[in-house]
């Protein structure tokens, strides 16, 4: 028995409570459809013709204020409809179709938003058949990797959870065990997902090495402010021996990093909570990514109408450049020359901390 069996995070609102179920017609008559929708009996069911168009879920600032409220009791179970591994070279070699969209967690800071509207709760695919089926085509195509990069040494990397955490997605469906399966059974690839939420269900889907779980972390005391109904950072640090004892490769992010005033001492005993809190199998293996902060004008915005505090650290005109993206937002960033100085003095801070760990890219 692991020993994250049975350990519950502490939540003052349950993370699901599922009372709504907004429903394309076609993913209901699937059987991952069906059994998603027989886990709660009792939800309204609403059909929609579209998960990606639903007016009271997406695209309403009026919504600010039932954020979390949405979060908690809003489903949408939909069809995948474009399945394509988007070529990536950061994190992963790809990005694997989703399985899933949104989250019930609910980070400041986080981008996903801006790409589906507002709350933006789980958006669970019922046409896992098919996306399966997609990605062992495209591993089977890729034939081995020729040569290592920043991705991995051997494999290559397809990112499952670009657009939802799949820690949280597993407690909705069997999509993510689905995925899991599949990789494990792959010589020449291997899945990948970023993650806050510590589910013990994963330890025992056997992934065999094939499966790179990375948990982000950030220091305890920002998390507490903008890593809003997550895991705590202790529980996802505990976590970390029991996934690489169930077969999981265990990575961390370091991510988002937020300049503040202390932020280099708070990083500091975070880095040592880690050292401390992993054994030796664990630390032979890891490896890390560090991602600085990129906030987004229109997010900041809707913050302000239910998390403002955040934006005091989030949104910092003294320290951020604007950027424009590719979609045209206007995003933020610390300004470039500052940014090198925080990358550089960060770095060396892990090193010195954690020998053992490289960081596979720093952004």
């Amino acid at each position: 028995m692991h020993g994250l069996a049975g350990r519950a995070t502490a939540q003052a609102v349950p993370l699901l409570d599922i009372k709504r179920i907004y429903l394309e017609p076609a993913a209901a008559e699937l059987a991952r459809g069906q059994e998603i929708l027989s886990q709660w009996p009792d939800a309204e069911h609403i059909e929609v013709a579209s998960h990606w168009n639903i007016p009271e879920l997406s695209g309403d600032e009026g919504n600010v204020g039932r954020w979390v409220r949405i979060k908690t009791e809003a489903l949408v179970l939909g069809i995948k409809k474009s399945l394509t591994a988007r070529p990536n070279g950061r994190s992963a070699d790809f990005i694997a179709p989703s399985t899933a969209n949104g989250c019930a967690m609910a980070c400041a800071y986080c981008y996903v938003p801006r790409r589906k509207g507002y709350s933006n709760p789980i958006t669970a695919f019922a046409n896992i058949d098919q996306i399966t089926g997609y990605l062992e085509r495209h591993i089977r195509r890729q034939g081995a990797k020729p040569a290592p990069n920043q991705c991995d040494s051997a494999a290559w990397v397809y990112d499952i959870g670009e657009n939802s955490d799949c820690s949280v997605d597993a407690l909705i469906s069997a999509n993510v065990a689905d995925l899991v399966r599949l990789f494990r059974d792959q010589p020449t690839a291997k899945a990948s997902f970023a993650t806050k939420y510590v589910n013990p269900d994963l330890l025992d889907l056997d992934p065999r090495g094939r499966t790179r779980i990375r948990f982000s972390l950030m220091p305890e005391r920002m998390a507490k402010l903008v890593d809003i109904r997550t895991s705590p950072i202790a529980h996802r640090i505990a976590a970390i021996d029991h996934f690489v004892e169930a077969g999981y490769e265990v990575q961390v992010n370091f991510s988002p990093v937020i300049v503040t005033d202390g932020w280099l001492q708070d990083w500091a005993e975070l880095l040592q909570q880690l050292d401390d809190g992993i054994h030796d199998m664990a630390k032979q293996q890891l490896a890390a990514e560090v991602i600085f902060l990129t906030h987004n004008e229109q997010l900041h915005e809707v913050n302000l109408g239910w998390h403002p505090r955040a934006e005091e650290v989030l949104w910092r005109p003294d320290l951020q450049e604007f950027k424009t993206s590719q979609n045209g937002q206007r995003n933020v960033r610390y300004r470039s020359f500052d940014k090198r100085r925080y990358q550089h003095q960060f770095e060396a801070l892990v090193y010195e901390t954690l020998p053992y760990c490289p960081i596979r890219y720093a952004f």
